[in-house]
């Protein structure tokens, strides 16, 4: 029998094919939880390289497993048998010029997002993503889990922030719809169905991006709030008084401000006050001429007439401002240095949020009594990292995991939400959408899966089930 990998090496080179030891890296999950050793990793250097690995593949009868910067937290971006190839698209990350008349730019899939946010700086245009890991995901990553960041009920989910996508498709063939327009209906949006799709029905190879202008002007505010349900009424305010100047609404707990601080020691909490939840507000104009300040400061002032805000303070610079940001994105770092934990990717409408932590609460304490709560998030879109420690003194979760993901779930499903609101499904979270999802809704997406990938090899096992 030929060995396929030498047909992958021929087309890849030296320097994009890795085995034994060199693939390692590759191999794990970011919580290390999935993922088996595969066949290989190419690392194509140009949508021709992807095109033809993936067709190899196929004609091999080889799995194919897309991998951006591998951060997502369901397992969807490692192989799951050995018979397997992880397309790894960290050597394209070419970044085109800027188109400042229209407002967009293509990017190639393994641009990671921080290198784009620095690219753009200097033409006065931002990419609105956000997020802890954008030292290191990547663009077709956040395309295949359908990102939205801490920004995402402002500028959108990253289908809002996709114009045109080039995909190669399950069988090697190349889609090319990288149309820098935002009113395109020529029949289905490809473009939307590849987002959110995890790889499973194509590759992303590059990217139309929808760029705004750089805010000239940015007030950003720490508060400190008495509960969750101030936190949603305090938030419905600045919605309705700060409009389309509110870009962040960020909440965290005192549990994971605790371990943060606890574990990073350069952090530094500047107000006077500790209190159960912490709002961080961030408002932005690209117009110097709207006073931020003013209407930061007098929603701030109602927030303590009414008994919701009991503390805050407004950034008085950019380095103060980061200093905030720190307090929220170091949440999670906080609690993984504190060791043993728990993730649920959770969203409920925005109202929802408090009456979520309040029933979350009461049914993970009856699970396990003590078990230490660090709800944070996005306040705006109602996204909840609902994370867990184990009780004070204890290492684990005395085997009880997945009752919590079940009564979780179940709750966000009960109340209007979803129980995937950034990672996906990944491997993670299939029997939980089977459970939680109608039987049309997950039919519909295997139908999907069948048509555009019919032999099942493009990233098997992630989103729906493998056909047994």
């Amino acid at each position: 029998m030929t060995d396929p990998t030498a047909a992958l090496r021929q087309i890849l080179g030296p320097k994009g094919w890795l085995s034994g030891a060199d693939a390692a890296p590759y191999q794990r999950d970011w919580l290390n939880r999935y993922g088996v050793a595969p066949l290989g990793v190419a690392r194509p250097a140009t949508t021709v390289e992807v095109a033809a690995v993936v067709k190899a593949c196929r004609e091999a009868g080889l799995a194919v497993v897309p991998q951006g910067g591998n951060t997502g937290l369901c397992g969807g971006a490692v192989a799951e048998q050995p018979n397997a190839v992880i397309v790894s698209l960290s050597r394209m990350a070419a970044i085109g010029e800027p188109d400042l008349d229209s407002g967009s730019i293509v990017v190639e899939a393994g641009v990671v997002l921080a290198a784009l946010h620095e690219a753009l700086e200097p033409h006065g245009l931002m990419f609105p993503m956000h997020l802890g890991a954008e030292g290191s995901a990547g663009i077709g990553g956040l395309i295949g889990t359908n990102a939205g960041g801490s920004q995402g009920f402002r500028y959108g989910m990253m289908q809002d922030l996709v114009l045109g996508l080039e995909v190669v498709t399950p069988d090697g063939t190349v889609w090319d719809g990288l149309r820098a327009v935002q009113k395109d209906n020529a029949g289905y949006q490809l473009r939307k169905l590849f987002c959110g799709a995890e790889g499973t029905l194509g590759i992303v190879t590059r990217a139309v991006l929808r760029l705004y202008p750089t805010p000239r002007q940015q007030a950003s505010a720490l508060l400190v709030i008495s509960d969750f349900a101030a936190a949603v009424s305090f938030g419905a305010y600045l919605r309705g008084e700060a409009g389309e100047f509110l870009t962040g609404v960020e909440f965290f707990s005192d549990v994971g401000l605790e371990l943060a601080l606890k574990h990073l020691p350069d952090l530094a909490y500047q107000l006077e006050t500790r209190g159960d939840v912490y709002l961080l507000v961030e408002l932005a104009s690209g117009s110097s001429r709207v006073p931020l300040d003013e209407i930061l400061n007098s929603a701030l002032e109602w927030g303590m007439e009414q008994g919701l805000v009991l503390d805050g303070a407004l950034a008085t610079s950019g380095a103060h401002r980061a200093q905030f940001w720190r307090l929220r994105e170091e949440q999670p770092e906080g609690q993984r240095l504190e060791g043993e934990q728990l993730k649920h990717d959770i969203s409920v409408p925005p109202g929802a949020i408090g009456r979520f932590v309040e029933a979350g609460a009461k049914i993970c304490h009856e699970i396990l009594p003590g078990v230490r709560i660090n709800p944070f998030g996005h306040l705006g879109d109602g996204n909840i990292h609902y994370n867990l420690s184990p009780p004070e003194g204890r290492g684990d979760f005395d085997g009880k995991a997945g009752q919590f993901a079940e009564a979780l779930s179940a709750l966000a499903t009960q109340m209007g939400g979803s129980f995937a609101a950034e990672h996906g499904l990944g491997r993670a979270k299939i029997a939980l959408a089977e459970r939680n999802r109608g039987l049309v809704e997950r039919e519909l997406m295997a139908r999907l899966k069948s048509a555009f990938d019919p032999l099942g090899t493009m990233n098997p096992g992630v989103l729906v089930r493998s056909p047994q």
